[in-house]
């Protein structure tokens, strides 16, 4: 079958890999434009962009999919099935309307549970023990497409978001390809979402990554882990922005505030409303990743000093 690949992102490109080697053509990729990227901010290619060029396939960038060129161009490429992962830009009808078998999207959730932008932070946030990933028709309300199939992978308790992405990505792809090569052979058919179980996942912002101490250890961890590696959690600390990595419980510390910071020789501990939790490694404002006990020790932390 003959195939426009939509994607952007690093967990898009299991997805088009799994493509390329399948029997069906990639005849052009859509992703979003380049743009400023990493610490000197210079415009790079998408990593889906970057692989296309590799493959020497078609790229179309255009800043929106409503674009009347861009649709014009993608008349004449004339896909039958335009396979989807984290596009990061919303199709509009008469796109959807192009490709005879239409857009077929791969979710990183079970729907109708996580519909929206951030459902693997949303698994680990609110402490799923399944998860998995859905091909489903792409339609005008958010993710309600009906559904041509599932896969389900175990949330791990130790999962940050970014690991189990990583999983659902690659056995995502093999799910995508399968539902491409079921379209094709006319032997799959979608399944309308039930309306029961609908829950949604909004893009994580920045603010939503602050940790609230005064919340339970387990509330924490999840949190923490939720938002690793983007945005990244963090707290205030002596006026600045102090970032760090997954947290763990801790049974034998001693009793602390919300928030009371411990340095010991070779841990350093936060309170929480429950059980205190041990920092790994932190980053303050300006400052490189390192080991939770070398910046407690470089910056002195003072007996009742708080992240808030």
């Amino acid at each position: 079958m003959r195939l426009v690949f939509a994607g952007t992102p690093e967990p898009a490109l299991p997805a088009l890999r799994a493509l390329l080697a399948s029997g069906h053509e990639v005849a052009a990729v859509v992703t979003r434009p380049d743009a400023p990227a990493g610490r000197g901010r210079r415009v790079e290619r998408s990593p889906v962009g970057a692989l296309a060029d590799s493959h020497g396939i078609e790229v179309l960038t255009p800043a929106k999919p409503a674009d009347p060129d861009f649709q014009a161009r993608l008349r004449e490429i004339a896909p039958e099935c335009c396979p989807v992962v984290a596009y990061g830009a919303l199709l509009p009808q008469s796109a959807l309307d192009i490709p005879v078998h239409g857009w077929v999207n791969l979710h990183f959730s079970l729907l109708p549970a996580w519909r929206g932008a951030a459902p693997v932070q949303a698994a680990v946030r609110h402490g799923d023990e399944i998860t998995g990933a859905s091909t489903f028709r792409i339609v005008k309300a958010l993710d309600a497409g009906p559904v041509f199939g599932v896969v389900t992978e175990p949330v791990r308790p130790d999962d940050t978001a970014g690991a189990l992405l990583d999983r659902l990505a690659e056995s995502g792809a093999g799910l995508l390809v399968s539902t491409v090569d079921g379209i094709a052979a006319g032997t799959l058919t979608a399944v309308e979402q039930p309306a029961d179980g609908v829950s949604y996942a909004p893009k994580v912002a920045v603010e939503d990554a602050r940790v609230d101490f005064a919340r339970p250890g387990l509330a924490v961890d999840r949190l923490v882990r939720a938002v690793t590696p983007e945005p990244g959690a963090w707290a205030g600390f002596r006026g600045e922005r102090l970032k760090f990595g997954p947290v763990s419980r801790v049974d034998d510390g001693p009793e602390l505030k919300p928030g009371e910071l411990l340095a010991e020789r070779k841990r350093v501990l936060v309170g929480t409303a429950t059980w205190p939790v041990r920092l790994g490694e932190v980053q303050a404002q300006g400052k490189k990743r390192m080991a939770a006990t070398d910046w407690a020790r470089g910056i002195r932390v003072e007996a009742g000093e708080r992240l808030t």
